[in-house]
Formats: C-alpha cells, structure tokens, sequence
C-alpha cells in the first residue's frame, strides 16, 4: 500500500486558519474513495474532506481542535493496491479492533442520510445513533431537532430528585464555535469602529397580504415555490438603494466606494448560529427567482452546506426578526458595509386613516446605518422609499 497525505485544502479569502471540527474516521477504518474523512470549520463554512482512494486511515496528526492551517498535513491514508483482500489482512493485523459500536454505527452511515451539521452534532454529544433511530421511530431523515429531543428526553430520564423537592442543578461547559466567535468580533467591531444610529417607521401590510391571498395558489402552481413576504422586501430595498446611493456604499479609509450591482444578504438563523448568505444581482431576478434563491440559501444553511461563495460579499442586508416575533428592534450594521434593514412581526393594530379608525395589519421596520457616511436626511429618505413600495407594490412593478 502507498501512503496518501490528507492536506487541509485552500481556505476562503481572509481566513489564514481553521480548527478541527470532527473526525468520521479512527486510525485503521476502512475508507471509501470520497467518503468524508474530516470537517474542519472555518468562521464562515465547514469544509469536508473526502477521501481521495479506497484505503485505510493510517493516522491523525491533527486531533479534534486543533488549529490548522492551509495546505497543513493532518493525516496519513493508506491507500489500497490490490483488491479488497489487502485491506482485511491488514485489519487482521489487530489495529483497533476495541472502537465503539456506536463510532462505527455513525462511520456508517451514508453523506445523504445525516447531513454534516448532524453528523457533527451527533459526534460533539457522543450518541448512539441506533437509539436515535429507535427513538425516531427508524426515521431515515434524522435531523438536529430530533437528537435535540432524544437528548431531552434521555436528560429528563436521568433527573434524580434528593428529598422530594430538590432537583439536581447541573451546568454545562462547551467551548464556543468558530462562528460564534466570529459573530462575537463582528459585532464588537461594528459597535466601536462605525457611528451607528437607527431610525424607525411603519408599514402597512394590507396590500401585500391581500396580494398574496389573490395571487399566491397561481404563482405556486406556474413556478414551484411559494409567495413569500421576503421578495417583497427585496425588491423595495433594491428600489430605494437606487434613489439613495449613499445606503449602497461603504468607507475604505479615507475614500467611499459607491456600488453599481445590487447584491442582498439575507440574515438566516442557522443550527451553528446567524449566517449571511448573499442574494448576488438580486435587481436582475424576478419574485420567482427571489424566492426559490433565498430558500436555497436556508436549506443550505439549515444543512451546513454553505460554499464560501454564499457567504462572500454583499451591498446591503436585509434581517427578519418578525419570524421569531420580535416588534421591533435595532439591528447591528454588517461591517464593511454601511446599513441594515431589520424587518418584524406583522400585527393588527388600530390605526387613524382619514379621520376613521380601521384595523390593519402593520408592521415596524428600522433602518440601522453608519452616520460617518449617511445623514439622517438620507437615511430617513431611505426608510420611506422602502415603506412606500411596500404599501403601494405597484411602485416596484413600474419603477415609480
């Protein structure tokens, strides 16, 4: 057998390390040409590393939390000659033949059956993944919430209670993500190094909800995908950064760099933590293509299976605290750029309209910004252009 490297491949812009985020291998296991050895976890994606040839592992040098760099050898494989005899008679050599039942279980398991963030989760927690199944009734598609609740149970199981009345206090201590260190820095920064200020407004919802009762069952059926809230917010934001320049533009030390393209972040609530994957020339795309991108993009931050290309770049960003029922809000600025709009929940409230009252559905939006480059008279400017094309959707079908 010749011996493979296991090299940790280029890193994504500006990142210069990553840390070991979990083996699915133990030195001695038989490997399958492209199946995953490693995940290694960058402040941006979790990249996986497949095995280049059948073979066997040989050996780790880098275990789980280890700081590695690009191109750094974490591990040797040892790649098969012959037929698949080789590799039984080198098993039968006695090299670990005391691994759990549970690692081989999981090492098992096939890519499209647990998805990374699972897999990972399940290795973190140390579970036996046939318990999972029983307790999911041999579900096929296990996901995170499922571990979550065998975890809760098997937890509430456990609950020992000292005379009737006091329950066991127990805390727990795991080191921080990546991601969630990252998130940490950036909002620090965001805090101390820009001029942050936010001003609010309302909306009324009246005429997108009525527009998607009307329309939503026909547009599903001619395009697959649903008439969501999202592409309505979309395009009014693209629509207002065109009268407002200054919204679409960051500082570069001493210099403003104004954008000509209109690339969206959409702000995503994923298992690892908020994520922001762009929406790359959103202003060429119609609602459809809105809609199906921006589900692409959760799926794939649901799954960990964001490509640094998601993740990289990005004009203006767009953060929905309504889906978790937040009223309202003042949304951090996703440095390098220089606004965010924060979105939220939609409630029917008493308003005063010609003289009458009437019940409608409203809705706050905030508009954070950088006052070192937007003055208040832009930025409130902004907001309105915002709210009137999502109060009157015909504005953003004739550019008015």
């Amino acid at each position: 057998m010749s011996v493979l490297e296991i090299i940790v491949p280029d890193l994504p812009e500006s990142v210069i390390d990553a840390s070991i985020a979990t083996w699915h291998k133990k030195p001695g296991d038989k490997v399958n040409i492209d199946e995953v050895l490693v995940e290694i976890e960058t402040d941006k994606v979790i990249i996986e590393i497949p095995a280049i040839a059948d073979g066997i592992l040989d050996n780790i040098l880098e275990d789980t939390g280890s700081i590695v760099k690009a191109h750094q050898i974490i591990g040797f494989l040892k790649k098969a000659t012959d037929s698949n005899n080789n590799i039984d008679k080198f098993n039968n050599q006695g090299k670990n033949k005391d691994i759990k039942d549970n690692k081989l279980k999981l090492q098992k398991e096939k890519n499209n059956t647990l998805s990374p963030s699972v897999r990972r989760f399940i290795a973190e927690h140390d579970v036996d993944i046939t318990e999972i199944k029983s307790f999911c009734d041999n579900n096929k598609q296990i996901k995170i919430e499922d571990v979550k609740n065998y975890l809760n149970d098997k937890e509430k199981n456990n609950v020992t209670i000292q005379d009737n009345s006091i329950v066991n206090r127990i805390e727990k201590r795991v080191p921080m993500t990546r991601l969630r260190k990252r998130i940490a820095e950036r909002l620090v920064d965001a805090k101390n190094n820009t001029a942050m200020l936010t001003t609010f407004n309302e909306v009324n919802m009246y005429e997108i909800i009525n527009i998607r009762k009307k329309y939503g069952d026909i547009f599903e059926k001619n395009h697959g995908v649903r008439l969501g809230y999202m592409s309505f917010y979309v395009k009014a934001v693209i629509e207002a950064l065109k009268k407002y320049p200054e919204i679409n533009s960051f500082i570069d030390n001493d210099d403003i760099v104004y954008h000509n393209y209109f690339d969206i972040n959409i702000a995503i609530s994923t298992p690892r933590g908020l994520v922001t994957p762009v929406i790359k020339d959103a202003d060429c795309m119609n609602m459809a293509d809105i809609e199906k991108k921006i589900i692409e993009l959760a799926t794939k931050g649901r799954d960990a299976t964001l490509k640094v290309e998601d993740l990289t770049g990005g004009n203006f960003t767009i953060t929905n605290g309504g889906v978790f029922g937040s009223l309202m809000s003042t949304p951090i600025v996703n440095p390098p750029q220089s606004a965010i709009l924060g979105i939220h929940a939609i409630k029917d409230r008493p308003m005063a309209i010609h003289g009458k009252i009437m019940i409608l559905p409203m809705m706050y939006i905030a508009l954070s910004y950088d006052h070192r480059l937007i003055d208040g008279r832009e930025s409130i400017g902004y907001l309105i252009k915002v709210k009137e094309g999502l109060e009157d959707p015909m504005r953003l079908l004739l550019d008015v």
